[in-house]
């Protein structure tokens, strides 16, 4: 049996698990655990399943605090990057050591963490639209280009982003519009599709259908992030200015400033269980993405 615990930041939901944990065939574990249909339960939890699997190796010697953090998805493949994932995971840190500064150490790089009461800001970096560092498969920046019949700018957020400005998010079906801008040729490592729309308070609502879930998710982090990220790159904000990015679960505060941005909103924690290892691997899963 393997101890678990699960949170959620704005509806973006994760099974923790501490990398300590005899987890012998990871990519099974989050397949089975992070199926909507079949997947982990719990009473204290709104919905069955997850959006991941978070395994994370606390090394509390350092000063602030710092974590190895895995994501593993529900399609088995492991992610670069994950803002509300990150999130709860300084959430965990920090429960477990009293801290309010968590280092997080991703493999998009180190980013630091505030912890105050439920509320965690992460650091998510620098966002990247150079077009190798995305990638996409050409010379220039993507900026306001059609992709797939979406008027797209492309960034990476810590994992890259199709992001499509419309009037209404909720007028699109981003079940049929995503999966063929996710796919695209232009996108060598797949792509996550963001939408966004202004609010009359100068924020903007969010969509995303996450590469790796292959679905649209309650909240995404880096979704937000690359939100306000191409906002400013087309004139939309000011840089410094922290603006809500409001995805179906909730509400985030992302601050995208010159050479970092900042992502922030709660963490909840919904329950700890044991549940079975799962030893029968899962089909293989091209995690480039294509």
């Amino acid at each position: 049996m393997v101890d678990v615990e699960k949170y959620h930041g704005t509806g973006n939901d994760f099974v923790v698990v501490d990398a300590d944990e005899d987890v012998p065939n990871r990519r099974a574990f989050a397949v089975e655990l992070c199926d909507r249909e079949h997947g982990i339960d719990h009473p204290a939890s709104e919905r069955r399943g997850a959006d991941g699997v978070l395994f994370l190796a606390l090394e509390p010697a350092y000063n602030p605090p710092r974590i190895v953090m895995t994501l593993v998805q529900p399609d088995g493949s492991v992610a670069g990057m994950c803002g509300n994932g990150a999130r709860c995971a300084a959430k965990w840190a920090a429960e477990r050591t009293g801290a309010d500064e968590v280092m997080i150490d991703t493999p998009s790089g180190t980013r630091h963490a505030d912890v105050d009461g439920d509320d965690v800001t992460i650091e998510m970096g620098a966002p990247v639209f150079d077009p190798e560092g995305v990638p996409v498969d050409r010379d220039e920046p993507l900026v306001e280009e059609t992709v797939e019949g979406l008027t797209v700018t492309a960034v990476n957020t810590g994992v890259p982003h199709a992001v499509a400005f419309v009037e209404e998010v909720d007028a699109v079906d981003l079940e049929s519009v995503a999966p063929p801008v996710r796919h695209a040729d232009v996108f060598p490592d797949g792509a996550n599709v963001t939408l966004a729309s202004p609010t009359p308070e100068g924020g903007f609502r969010q969509r995303t259908f996450e590469r790796g879930v292959e679905g649209e998710t309650r909240s995404c982090g880096t979704g937000a992030v690359a939100v306000a990220a191409v906002a400013h790159r087309l004139g939309r904000i000011e840089a410094g200015a922290t603006v809500t990015v409001s995805p179906p679960g909730g509400d985030l505060r992302v601050t995208v400033e010159e050479g970092n941005s900042y992502l922030e909103g709660p963490v909840v924690f919904e329950f700890a269980a044991e549940v079975p290892t799962v030893e029968t691997d899962p089909e293989p899963v091209d995690a480039s993405g294509d």
